[in-house]
């Protein structure tokens, strides 16, 4: 089914009156509120009420602490530059502008007042019952969809804007219409995010597009528009795509599936590359400039991370197995087979790397958030190379820039399978030195710029550039770790295991490292076959 701009759809009137006056003004939209203040809806909240200053936007929690957090400077979510867009709408401005983004715990106020409601609650993998392991467990999404059920007194538009199975607004249509006041009228838009965590405030500033689904109907076309003119507010009209409601739902997965599946192609190729001499940045460079595949997404590393690519990879595998389409379900899961296969894979490397033998050796972890410029821990492959490392009875010291020591805590206690040799064996550390210092080994798993000794604007030759993306912040020669200074404080023989291929080779080793980088094995020697 071919997409059509929103800046088409039809304007005949709803028969509901207060969504006629809405729809026929889209600026009047007066109030909008968001159903969860996590990394999804607190930003995005955040930029929305920047660029429509004459909106009011409330986003609520259940989470006291998290909403306390949100009313401060020192935000539950790190993110570039989100600071700076949350004070501007939250804060104000004396003479330019009026305070208009909220953060609270009244939810049924919140709901109760706003013409836009945006549910962007957790839809984790279930744990139990049927599906578990795989299915979604939509738990969150149905107690705000009935929460906005009960004390809605006027019509609403309801946006899904959390990961959903395709069809879920049908299940959401049918709470509201069963639980709702009589007379009250909703109607039902998906709104996926498409947010990189680290630059999501760029995205959204200058997204390649906003997907907003609905049912195609004149109710439908008519609640799309009324949501496509808070974001026309500052993005194109022609980067603002209204499709089919259950395409949009399952665009979210697939766009999801299709990424993470780039990522573990490019894995399985790092470890053709370690067996046979082939350097995995210079394949995945060169196979990048083929204008049909594109250089994104093509950087091998220990593994993928984050709230997403697992769990809407796991979803979309049991999606197709009640499809009956077993042969579909299980190539979804080799991409998630072959990322725990990445995890393994490097952690044998390191035991077999220090003479097959890790007890009681001291190992610096070097980033423990699953990517650079955010504090997310979900899924993060350091959590299962920290419990490996464990249980083979290495001792391990955790640095990581943004990642509490609580939230290490919490994150490997979960999954521990010896919470005592656990507590025995690891320590959080509060700086890069600290954790290298007597260390046999540092292991980097974060790719954050502090970690990185390359040159930002050296290439060479016929090779794929050495320049990292740094940031303001992070990303400035000052703040990086001094690797020499690191030399004088680890022990002889001394061993970088690079997971994310952020260090020059040549200058460690001058220094006297071992360095062991993923999808690299040294020079191919000339008596060597992929045979042998």
């Amino acid at each position: 089914m071919p997409a059509y701009s929103t800046h088409t759809a039809p304007s005949r009137a709803f028969d509901s009156l207060s969504l006629i006056t809405m729809i026929s003004s889209p600026r009047n939209v007066r109030k909008i509120c968001c159903i969860g203040a996590g990394y999804v809806g607190g930003p995005t909240c955040a930029v929305i009420a920047d660029k429509n200053p004459d909106i009011e936007v409330t986003v609520v929690d259940l989470n006291e602490a998290r909403i306390r957090a949100w009313n401060t400077d020192d935000l539950p979510v790190y993110e570039p530059e989100l600071l700076k867009y949350v004070k501007s709408a939250r804060d104000g401005a004396d003479g330019e502008r009026s305070p208009n983004l909220f953060f609270s715990t009244d939810v049924d106020a919140a709901v109760r007042a706003a013409d836009l409601i945006f549910i962007s609650v957790n839809t984790p993998t279930k744990y139990t019952g049927t599906g578990a392991g795989h299915a979604c467990d939509l738990g969150y999404v149905e107690s705000a969809t009935r929460k906005i059920a009960e004390v809605s007194e006027s019509d609403k538009i309801v946006i899904e804007k959390s990961t959903v199975p395709c069809k879920t607004a049908e299940t959401i249509r049918e709470i509201l219409a069963a639980t709702g006041r009589p007379g009250v009228r909703f109607e039902i838009l998906s709104n996926p995010e498409f947010l990189a965590e680290g630059t999501a405030i760029n995205d959204l500033l200058h997204p390649d597009r906003i997907l907003i689904g609905s049912l195609r109907s004149e109710r439908g076309f008519q609640a799309a528009e009324v949501l496509s003119s808070v974001y026309a507010a500052w993005i194109p009209r022609d980067r603002i795509m209204t499709i089919n409601l259950w395409s949009s739902e399952l665009t979210k997965i697939a766009a999801n599936a299709l990424l993470a599946q780039r990522i573990s192609s490019v894995n399985a190729l790092s470890a053709i590359c370690e067996a046979t001499g082939a350097d995995i940045d210079e394949v995945a460079y060169a196979c990048g400039k083929d204008t049909r595949i594109g250089p994104r997404m093509l950087k091998a590393s220990v593994g993928f991370g984050g709230s997403c690519f697992k769990k809407d990879i796991l979803s979309l595998a049991y999606i197709s197995d009640t499809l009956h389409l077993p042969e579909v379900a299980a190539y979804w899961r080799s991409v998630v087979d072959i990322n725990e296969y990445q995890k393994d894979r490097f952690t044998r490397r390191i035991t077999k790397c220090l003479y097959h033998s890790l007890t009681n050796k001291r190992i610096a972890i070097l980033g423990f958030a699953y990517k650079k410029n955010t504090g997310d821990t979900r899924e993060t492959a350091a959590i299962s190379v920290v419990n490996s490392l464990v249980l083979e009875q290495a001792d391990i010291r955790i640095y990581d820039p943004r990642v509490k020591e609580e939230q290490i805590w919490q994150d490997l206690k979960a999954t521990a399978s010896d919470i005592t040799l656990l507590k025995r064996r690891v320590s959080v550390c509060t700086s890069a030195y600290e954790a290298c210092t007597d260390s046999h080994a540092a292991v980097i798993l974060t790719e954050w710029d502090e970690f990185s000794n390359k040159d930002h604007s050296t290439t060479q030759g016929n090779s794929p550039p050495t320049a990292t993306n740094g940031t303001a912040e992070d990303g400035n020669l000052s703040s990086r770790m001094d690797w020499q200074h690191v030399a004088g404080l680890m022990k002889k023989p001394m061993f970088v295991f690079d997971g994310r291929n952020v260090v020059d080779v040549d200058k460690l080793e001058a220094l006297g490292f071992r360095v062991e980088c993923i999808g690299k094995s040294g020079t191919p020697k000339a008596s060597s076959s992929i045979l042998e």
